[in-house]
Protein backbone atom coordinates (compact mmCIF):
# COMPACT_ATOMS: atom_id res chain seq x y z
CA UNK A 1 0.00 0.00 0.00
CA UNK A 2 1.17 3.48 -1.14
CA UNK A 3 2.64 5.66 1.72
CA UNK A 4 0.28 9.15 2.17
CA UNK A 5 0.08 11.22 4.58
CA UNK A 6 -3.27 11.32 5.66
CA UNK A 7 -3.36 14.01 7.73
CA UNK A 8 -1.89 16.42 4.73
CA UNK A 9 -4.74 14.77 2.84
CA UNK A 10 -7.17 15.45 5.04
CA UNK A 11 -6.11 19.51 5.21
CA UNK A 12 -5.87 19.60 1.21
CA UNK A 13 -9.32 18.34 1.18
CA UNK A 14 -11.18 20.18 3.63
CA UNK A 15 -9.36 23.31 2.52
CA UNK A 16 -10.45 22.69 -1.12
CA UNK A 17 -14.00 22.03 -0.20
CA UNK A 18 -14.04 25.51 1.60
CA UNK A 19 -12.27 27.05 -1.65
CA UNK A 20 -15.66 26.05 -3.78
CA UNK A 21 -18.16 27.01 -1.42
CA UNK A 22 -16.68 30.19 -0.83
CA UNK A 23 -15.92 31.06 -4.50
CA UNK A 24 -19.70 29.55 -5.12
CA UNK A 25 -21.15 32.40 -2.93
CA UNK A 26 -19.56 35.13 -3.65
CA UNK A 27 -18.53 35.03 -7.36
CA UNK A 28 -21.32 37.57 -8.14
CA UNK A 29 -18.81 39.83 -6.44
CA UNK A 30 -15.94 38.65 -7.65
CA UNK A 31 -17.17 39.17 -11.39
CA UNK A 32 -17.87 42.95 -10.35
CA UNK A 33 -14.48 43.13 -8.50
CA UNK A 34 -12.53 41.68 -11.72
CA UNK A 35 -14.29 44.30 -14.42
CA UNK A 36 -14.06 46.69 -12.27
CA UNK A 37 -10.40 46.43 -11.64
CA UNK A 38 -9.63 45.05 -15.19
CA UNK A 39 -11.03 48.91 -16.57
CA UNK A 40 -8.32 50.69 -17.11
CA UNK A 41 -9.37 54.81 -18.36
CA UNK A 42 -8.42 57.86 -17.36
CA UNK A 43 -10.71 59.49 -14.99
CA UNK A 44 -12.56 61.86 -17.81
CA UNK A 45 -13.79 58.50 -19.25
CA UNK A 46 -14.46 55.46 -16.85
CA UNK A 47 -17.35 53.18 -17.89
CA UNK A 48 -17.49 51.92 -13.89
CA UNK A 49 -17.20 55.00 -11.47
CA UNK A 50 -18.23 52.77 -8.53
CA UNK A 51 -18.22 48.83 -8.34
CA UNK A 52 -21.98 48.83 -7.91
CA UNK A 53 -22.01 50.09 -11.82
CA UNK A 54 -20.78 46.45 -12.88
CA UNK A 55 -23.89 45.41 -11.13
CA UNK A 56 -25.99 47.94 -12.33
CA UNK A 57 -24.71 47.31 -16.19
CA UNK A 58 -25.87 43.81 -15.62
CA UNK A 59 -29.64 44.18 -14.44
CA UNK A 60 -29.93 47.24 -17.24
CA UNK A 61 -28.80 44.98 -19.98
CA UNK A 62 -30.92 41.57 -18.45
CA UNK A 63 -27.48 39.59 -18.07
CA UNK A 64 -28.16 39.26 -14.48
CA UNK A 65 -26.93 35.53 -14.89
CA UNK A 66 -23.69 36.13 -16.79
CA UNK A 67 -22.65 37.21 -13.30
CA UNK A 68 -21.83 33.70 -12.88
CA UNK A 69 -19.92 33.79 -16.03
CA UNK A 70 -17.03 31.51 -16.05
CA UNK A 71 -18.00 29.76 -12.65
CA UNK A 72 -17.18 26.46 -13.47
CA UNK A 73 -13.81 27.13 -14.86
CA UNK A 74 -13.28 29.56 -11.23
CA UNK A 75 -14.52 26.54 -9.20
CA UNK A 76 -12.26 23.89 -10.72
CA UNK A 77 -9.08 26.51 -10.95
CA UNK A 78 -10.31 26.89 -6.82
CA UNK A 79 -10.14 23.12 -5.99
CA UNK A 80 -7.28 21.91 -7.57
CA UNK A 81 -4.94 24.95 -6.48
CA UNK A 82 -6.35 25.10 -2.69
CA UNK A 83 -6.08 21.27 -2.95
CA UNK A 84 -2.35 21.66 -4.12
CA UNK A 85 -1.62 24.74 -1.36
CA UNK A 86 -3.26 22.61 1.44
CA UNK A 87 -1.67 19.61 0.83
CA UNK A 88 1.97 20.96 0.17
CA UNK A 89 1.58 23.89 3.31
CA UNK A 90 0.57 20.74 5.65
CA UNK A 91 3.31 18.58 4.18
CA UNK A 92 6.27 20.72 3.97
CA UNK A 93 5.48 21.72 7.34
CA UNK A 94 4.85 18.12 9.12
CA UNK A 95 8.58 17.40 7.22
CA UNK A 96 10.01 20.53 8.86
CA UNK A 97 8.88 19.87 12.32
CA UNK A 98 10.24 16.20 12.04
CA UNK A 99 13.86 16.86 10.33
CA UNK A 100 14.08 20.16 12.86
CA UNK A 101 12.68 18.41 15.99
CA UNK A 102 11.70 21.49 17.44
CA UNK A 103 7.37 21.95 18.36
CA UNK A 104 6.48 24.89 16.56
CA UNK A 105 7.60 26.86 13.50
CA UNK A 106 8.60 29.93 13.66
CA UNK A 107 7.85 33.08 11.29
CA UNK A 108 10.42 32.97 8.50
CA UNK A 109 9.95 28.89 8.42
CA UNK A 110 6.46 29.43 7.98
CA UNK A 111 6.58 32.02 5.31
CA UNK A 112 9.38 29.85 3.26
CA UNK A 113 7.19 26.75 3.72
CA UNK A 114 4.05 28.56 2.28
CA UNK A 115 5.83 30.33 -0.53
CA UNK A 116 7.19 27.05 -1.71
CA UNK A 117 3.22 25.63 -1.77
CA UNK A 118 2.03 28.58 -3.62
CA UNK A 119 5.03 28.39 -6.09
CA UNK A 120 4.22 25.28 -7.26
CA UNK A 121 0.50 26.09 -6.86
CA UNK A 122 0.66 28.85 -8.87
CA UNK A 123 1.98 26.76 -12.26
CA UNK A 124 -0.02 24.13 -11.67
CA UNK A 125 -3.42 26.02 -12.41
CA UNK A 126 -1.65 29.03 -14.08
CA UNK A 127 -3.62 28.10 -17.36
CA UNK A 128 -6.78 28.02 -15.25
CA UNK A 129 -6.34 30.84 -13.72
CA UNK A 130 -5.83 33.10 -17.40
CA UNK A 131 -8.80 31.44 -18.31
CA UNK A 132 -11.38 32.26 -15.55
CA UNK A 133 -10.33 35.63 -15.56
CA UNK A 134 -10.52 36.60 -19.33
CA UNK A 135 -14.05 34.79 -18.93
CA UNK A 136 -15.35 37.36 -15.97
CA UNK A 137 -13.93 40.23 -18.05
CA UNK A 138 -15.55 39.50 -21.33
CA UNK A 139 -18.63 41.76 -22.21
CA UNK A 140 -21.43 40.12 -20.35
CA UNK A 141 -23.39 37.17 -22.41
CA UNK A 142 -20.06 36.97 -24.53
CA UNK A 143 -17.99 34.67 -22.51
CA UNK A 144 -16.29 31.69 -24.17
CA UNK A 145 -15.96 28.04 -22.95
CA UNK A 146 -13.02 27.03 -21.30
CA UNK A 147 -11.80 24.92 -24.09
CA UNK A 148 -12.44 27.77 -26.45
CA UNK A 149 -10.67 30.24 -24.12
CA UNK A 150 -7.28 28.24 -23.20
CA UNK A 151 -6.95 27.36 -27.31
CA UNK A 152 -8.39 30.90 -28.90
CA UNK A 153 -4.58 32.32 -28.25
CA UNK A 154 -0.33 30.60 -28.12
CA UNK A 155 0.03 28.22 -25.68
CA UNK A 156 2.10 31.10 -24.05
CA UNK A 157 -0.96 32.98 -23.85
CA UNK A 158 -2.11 30.55 -21.04
CA UNK A 159 0.47 31.57 -18.85
CA UNK A 160 -0.02 35.03 -19.13
CA UNK A 161 0.74 36.78 -15.51
CA UNK A 162 2.89 34.03 -14.57
CA UNK A 163 5.50 35.79 -13.08
CA UNK A 164 3.48 37.83 -11.13
CA UNK A 165 1.35 34.96 -9.52
CA UNK A 166 4.82 33.20 -8.56
CA UNK A 167 4.91 36.97 -6.57
CA UNK A 168 1.73 37.32 -5.18
CA UNK A 169 2.60 33.97 -3.63
CA UNK A 170 3.85 36.37 -0.74
CA UNK A 171 0.29 37.02 -0.56
CA UNK A 172 -1.34 33.68 0.98
CA UNK A 173 2.03 33.32 2.27
CA UNK A 174 1.33 36.58 4.81
CA UNK A 175 -2.45 35.36 5.29
CA UNK A 176 -1.65 31.68 6.65
CA UNK A 177 1.46 32.86 8.52
CA UNK A 178 -0.44 35.41 9.89
CA UNK A 179 -3.71 33.24 10.72
CA UNK A 180 -1.43 30.39 12.02
CA UNK A 181 0.14 32.38 14.53
CA UNK A 182 -2.96 34.46 15.51
CA UNK A 183 -4.86 31.17 16.01
CA UNK A 184 -1.89 29.57 18.19
CA UNK A 185 -2.49 32.26 20.54
CA UNK A 186 -6.15 31.92 20.40
CA UNK A 187 -6.12 28.13 21.05
CA UNK A 188 -3.22 28.88 23.83
CA UNK A 189 -6.15 30.70 25.62
CA UNK A 190 -8.30 27.28 25.77
CA UNK A 191 -7.51 25.24 28.46
CA UNK A 192 -7.29 21.78 26.48
CA UNK A 193 -4.45 19.86 25.54
CA UNK A 194 -6.26 18.36 22.77
CA UNK A 195 -4.32 18.34 19.38
CA UNK A 196 -7.20 18.36 17.70
CA UNK A 197 -8.89 21.70 19.49
CA UNK A 198 -10.61 23.82 16.78
CA UNK A 199 -11.47 27.02 16.60
CA UNK A 200 -14.86 28.41 16.47
CA UNK A 201 -16.89 29.35 13.25
CA UNK A 202 -16.66 33.28 14.55
CA UNK A 203 -13.04 33.25 15.71
CA UNK A 204 -11.82 31.31 12.39
CA UNK A 205 -13.48 33.91 10.28
CA UNK A 206 -12.53 37.01 12.44
CA UNK A 207 -8.94 35.32 12.02
CA UNK A 208 -9.19 34.79 8.54
CA UNK A 209 -10.37 38.09 7.63
CA UNK A 210 -7.67 40.25 9.48
CA UNK A 211 -4.83 37.91 7.88
CA UNK A 212 -6.00 38.18 4.43
CA UNK A 213 -6.87 41.71 5.11
CA UNK A 214 -3.27 42.64 5.86
CA UNK A 215 -2.13 40.42 2.80
CA UNK A 216 -4.30 42.16 0.39
CA UNK A 217 -3.16 45.65 1.30
CA UNK A 218 0.78 44.78 1.05
CA UNK A 219 -0.02 43.27 -2.37
CA UNK A 220 -2.73 44.79 -4.13
CA UNK A 221 -0.37 46.93 -6.37
CA UNK A 222 1.01 43.55 -8.16
CA UNK A 223 -2.56 42.17 -7.83
CA UNK A 224 -4.33 44.77 -10.29
CA UNK A 225 -1.69 44.08 -12.65
CA UNK A 226 -2.23 40.57 -13.27
CA UNK A 227 -5.85 41.56 -13.39
CA UNK A 228 -5.01 44.03 -16.25
CA UNK A 229 -2.85 41.36 -18.12
CA UNK A 230 -5.25 38.65 -17.69
CA UNK A 231 -8.22 40.37 -18.96
CA UNK A 232 -10.19 39.73 -22.51
CA UNK A 233 -10.46 42.44 -24.61
CA UNK A 234 -13.82 44.21 -25.05
CA UNK A 235 -15.60 44.91 -27.94
CA UNK A 236 -15.86 48.77 -26.89
CA UNK A 237 -12.74 50.46 -27.64
CA UNK A 238 -10.31 50.70 -24.45
CA UNK A 239 -7.01 51.99 -26.36
CA UNK A 240 -5.73 53.15 -22.48
CA UNK A 241 -6.49 49.54 -21.11
CA UNK A 242 -4.24 48.32 -24.59
CA UNK A 243 -1.84 50.70 -24.08
CA UNK A 244 -1.38 49.28 -20.61
CA UNK A 245 -1.34 45.74 -21.65
CA UNK A 246 1.03 46.18 -24.63
CA UNK A 247 4.40 45.07 -22.26
CA UNK A 248 3.33 41.65 -20.21
CA UNK A 249 5.81 42.38 -17.43
CA UNK A 250 5.34 44.03 -13.93
CA UNK A 251 7.43 46.59 -14.73
CA UNK A 252 5.50 47.68 -18.20
CA UNK A 253 2.16 47.77 -16.64
CA UNK A 254 3.34 49.32 -13.41
CA UNK A 255 4.60 51.90 -16.05
CA UNK A 256 1.62 51.76 -17.86
CA UNK A 257 -1.08 52.41 -15.04
CA UNK A 258 1.49 55.47 -13.69
CA UNK A 259 0.99 57.12 -16.81
CA UNK A 260 -2.51 56.09 -17.75
CA UNK A 261 -4.25 57.04 -14.15
CA UNK A 262 -1.22 58.07 -11.69
CA UNK A 263 -0.47 56.57 -8.68
CA UNK A 264 -3.68 56.19 -7.16
CA UNK A 265 -4.25 53.57 -10.32
CA UNK A 266 -2.23 50.73 -8.27
CA UNK A 267 -4.98 51.14 -5.49
CA UNK A 268 -8.07 51.47 -7.85
CA UNK A 269 -10.95 48.92 -7.06
CA UNK A 270 -8.37 48.59 -3.39
CA UNK A 271 -12.02 48.04 -0.95
CA UNK A 272 -13.63 45.80 -3.87
CA UNK A 273 -10.54 43.66 -3.01
CA UNK A 274 -10.37 43.67 -0.02
CA UNK A 275 -14.46 43.73 0.73
CA UNK A 276 -14.13 40.04 -1.86
CA UNK A 277 -10.92 38.22 -0.87
CA UNK A 278 -11.51 39.11 3.00
CA UNK A 279 -15.10 37.72 3.17
CA UNK A 280 -13.86 34.60 0.69
CA UNK A 281 -10.63 33.79 2.87
CA UNK A 282 -12.79 34.20 5.96
CA UNK A 283 -15.43 31.99 4.82
CA UNK A 284 -12.89 29.20 3.68
CA UNK A 285 -11.14 29.19 6.91
CA UNK A 286 -14.04 28.89 8.96
CA UNK A 287 -15.14 26.03 6.58
CA UNK A 288 -11.95 24.18 6.34
CA UNK A 289 -12.10 24.98 10.64
CA UNK A 290 -15.71 23.24 11.27
CA UNK A 291 -15.12 20.28 8.63
CA UNK A 292 -11.73 19.42 8.73
CA UNK A 293 -12.34 16.94 11.69
CA UNK A 294 -15.49 15.31 10.23
CA UNK A 295 -13.55 15.27 6.68
CA UNK A 296 -10.70 13.34 9.14
CA UNK A 297 -12.90 10.70 10.06
CA UNK A 298 -14.02 9.91 6.94
CA UNK A 299 -10.58 9.50 5.31
CA UNK A 300 -9.57 7.16 8.50
CA UNK A 301 -13.10 5.01 8.05
CA UNK A 302 -12.34 5.08 3.99
CA UNK A 303 -8.51 3.71 4.69
CA UNK A 304 -9.63 0.91 7.07
CA UNK A 305 -12.62 0.18 4.67
CA UNK A 306 -9.16 -0.23 1.92
CA UNK A 307 -6.84 -1.90 4.33
CA UNK A 308 -9.70 -4.44 5.52
CA UNK A 309 -9.25 -7.92 4.23
CA UNK A 310 -12.48 -9.18 2.16
CA UNK A 311 -13.21 -12.68 3.10
CA UNK A 312 -12.78 -15.42 0.66
CA UNK A 313 -16.11 -16.85 -0.59
CA UNK A 314 -15.79 -20.97 -0.28
CA UNK A 315 -16.57 -22.87 -3.63
CA UNK A 316 -19.33 -25.30 -2.26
Amino acid sequence: MMNVDLESLAEATSGAIGSLVSTTILYPLDTCKTKYQAEARSHGGQRYKHLSDVLFEAIANRQVFSLYQGLGTKNLQSFISQFVYFYGYSYFKRLYLEKSGNKSIGTKANLLIAAAAGACTAVATQPLDTASSRMQTSDFGKSKGLLHTLTEGTWSDAFDGLSISLLLTSNPAIQYTVFDQLKQRALKNKQNNDDKASLSAFMAFVLGAISKSVATCLTYPAIRCKVIIQSANSEEANSKKEIIKQDKTIAGVLYGIWKAEGILGYFKGLKAQILKTVLSSALLLMIKEKISATTWVLILSLRRFLLLPRPRVKNL
